[in-house]
């Protein structure tokens, strides 16, 4: 078997998984320019979690890149490793990746999994889907796989998202193969719109171009691990990582060419010069960029109350910036306003049925948190100074 490859079903962790009761293990209280916030450890020892999805009964799916899905439940009670889940490619970025309920999962039970597929030295992103019944995974069919299958460990995507109209989009990266996000013949460097079984709209922008993968919306990416649809407008917006210098905040537009690997923002790892965005101005530039990086990851437009100075903003989680990112959207617009410090790397951001958010940490010891507004002291007197308070 090769080495790279680990079997999810029956897996177990040589370190115990712990769930702690909400608030046993808060770290100090974060702060941003406009706030104070409260950071509950829920949940740790998990190795690299990467996704999550709030089932209909509040508790919360979560993905381990090693290969693991497990359920925390409202007491914060793991589950041991669910069973069913497919074989994964689980080296460098590779892995299991997204967690997605389908629209109707009340009546359909469908769950779906995006992950690195292994075969033998080479993989590739693919999708599928699954019924959750009695807490395992039946039946778990591929849907969808990213064609071709090529080596290396990186640029995977694997973002997953439905759009308000049932359809469902599919992040994936280049694969660290550059120029393949510029042939519509390969699905590497793409966003991908397909319908829940897998099949093709035929409304797609390339589904009538000779040669070109049907499945494609978009192309030009070069990884992109953030998928949000915007609760007013149901468009669809992107977040990915540039080489050196340049990650992208991107709204989607079917057929586009966002133009990676032929201009960026940013410049490659060893030196060589990238074309900026504004001299193809017939490819499709980001609405902002980030130089230096902030790593974007998961993301989602928030809509609840418990932060109501955040609705219909954007958060976006962060790896290198170790930070959860706050954008506004004004149509065609976008500007970062607040940066919350986490002091970890932020892989995934969800938010809870009360408003708090949940955030995941990519770490070999990875964490569940839990961010809420911080409840002032009754007992402070805001009028002194503030100069005890240091940390």
């Amino acid at each position: 078997m090769n080495p790279f490859v680990l079997f999810a079903a029956g897996f177990v962790s040589i370190a115990s998984l712990i769930f702690t009761p909400a608030g046993a293990q808060s770290r100090e209280s974060v702060s941003s320019d406009t706030g104070k916030f409260s950071v509950e450890t829920i949940a740790e020892g998990l190795s690299h979690p990467w996704g999550m999805a709030l089932l209909p009964d509040g508790r919360l799916l979560v993905t381990e890149r090693e290969g693991r899905l497990r359920i925390l439940d409202q007491n914060q009670q793991h589950s041991a490793p669910i069973q069913g889940t497919p074989e994964v490619f689980a080296a460098g970025q590779g892995g299991l990746l997204d967690v997605a309920l389908d629209p109707d999962f009340k009546s359909n039970g469908y769950v779906y999994l995006s992950f690195a597929e292994p075969d033998g030295n080479k993989a590739s992103t693919a999708l599928g889907r699954g019924r959750l019944q009695n807490d395992q995974l039946q039946d778990f069919q591929v849907i969808f796989r990213q064609e071709p299958k090529v080596n290396g460990s990186l640029h995977f995507g694997g973002r997953i998202v439905f759009s308000k109209d049932g359809h469902l989009y599919l992040s994936m990266g280049d694969r660290n193969k550059f120029d393949p996000a510029q042939d519509l013949s390969n699905h590497l460097g793409t966003i991908v719109r397909i319908r829940p079984d897998g099949s093709v709209p035929q409304d797609n922008p390339f589904v009538k171009e000779a040669g070109a993968r049907p499945e494609i919306w978009s192309y030009g990416h070069r990884n992109v691990q953030g998928l949000a649809i915007h609760p007013q407008t149901g468009e669809l917006w992107e977040t990915e990582m540039g080489p050196r210098d340049g990650d992208e905040l991107n709204l989607i537009e079917a057929g586009q060419n966002y133009g990676w690997p032929k201009v960026s923002w940013g410049n490659h790892y060893d030196g060589r010069k990238i074309p900026d965005p504004p001299t193809e101005p017939h490819l499709t530039d980001a609405l902002t960029h980030w130089s230096p990086v902030i790593s974007p990851s998961g993301m989602i437009f928030y809509t609840g109350n418990l932060f109501p100075g955040w609705q219909g903003s954007l958060l976006i989680s962060g790896l290198s910036s170790q930070a959860l990112v706050r954008v506004t959207i004004n149509g065609r617009e976008a500007e970062e306003v607040e940066r919350v410090d986490m002091g970890a790397r932020i892989r995934d951001v969800e938010q809870a049925p009360d408003g708090s958010l949940y955030l995941l940490t990519d770490d070999n010891d990875g964490q569940i948190l839990r961010l809420t507004p911080e409840k002032p002291d009754p007992g402070t007197d805001r009028n002194k100074g503030s100069g005890d308070q240091s940390r």
